[in-house]
């Protein structure tokens, strides 16, 4: 791993620990997003990384006072229904070849913009809970695609910020979810002998990083309305889903 690819890599990470930090999402997504442009680093072991600076950036932010604020019932039905999606994900990526796993980010890709799509739609009507079984399936599929990229985001992110729910409480909830995702995944990687290369553990570098990012983003979060951080949230996930999508179909059309 070269000095500059440990350099990008270290900045996509302290843009994506600000960014979770103030929208509670988005960690996982713009990490994989900066990884797969700039190639500094395989996916599995990227996702690993991913995983281990997810539980520093969560663990730094509920214990200043964040988990006073998740929605306990909804984290845990959201838990109970993503912890064994997350384990058949991982064992997904191990055992996919290359070329699979160029599709499935490319699916990844597709899903994220679509949610974002979604997400900026007016909502019709006033907003309701939603339902315990809507909550499961989107609390597996969020699950299913933690496994595979570490990325949990998109469908968490979609079904959240419809609940009426303050902004503080949605993003204190994912976060959660996140860590205690991220906690499984690294067991996962570490029961199955997965380590991450030692050439790549200059990557350890970026938990400094992260916890340097997330004490800024909560001493100096950006100034922003419901409606403008709604937008943010859109223009989030719409580009985090096209810069993993595009260069999967790219690569998939070179064959």
């Amino acid at each position: 791993m070269s000095t500059a690819e440990l350099i990008a890599f270290l900045s996509v990470t302290a843009v994506a620990a600000y960014l979770q930090t103030v929208t509670g999402f988005a960690f996982g997504l713009v990490t994989m997003a900066g990884v797969a442009l700039i190639g500094a680093l395989p996916l599995p072991e990227a996702a690993a990384f991913v995983g281990l600076l997810t539980l520093t950036n969560a663990s730094q932010m509920l214990t200043t006072g964040g988990w006073k604020q998740v929605a306990r019932r909804l984290w845990i039905i959201i838990v109970l229904s993503s912890l064994p999606a997350l384990a058949v994900g991982y064992l997904l990526l191990e055992w996919l070849a290359d070329t699979r796993v160029q599709a499935l980010k490319l699916l990844l890709g597709g899903v994220t913009m679509l949610s974002s799509l979604q997400l900026a739609l007016p909502s019709k009507g006033p907003q309701m809970a939603s339902g315990p079984l809507k909550t499961v399936i989107v609390g597996a599929l969020s699950g299913l695609m933690g496994g595979l990229f570490s990325t949990a985001g998109p469908p968490l992110v979609y079904h959240l910020y419809r609940q009426p729910l303050p902004i503080s409480m949605i993003r204190a909830t994912l976060v959660a979810v996140f860590g205690l995702n991220a906690i499984l995944r690294l067991a996962l990687v570490v029961l199955s002998g997965n380590i991450p290369n030692a050439a790549y553990w200059p990557c350890l570098l970026a938990v400094p990083v992260v916890i340097g990012a997330t004490v800024l983003a909560q001493r100096f979060p950006p100034p922003l309305s419901p409606p403008a951080f709604r937008r943010v949230v859109f223009c989030l996930l719409f580009l985090s889903g096209a810069s993993l999508g595009l260069p999967a179909l790219a690569s998939l059309i070179r064959g």
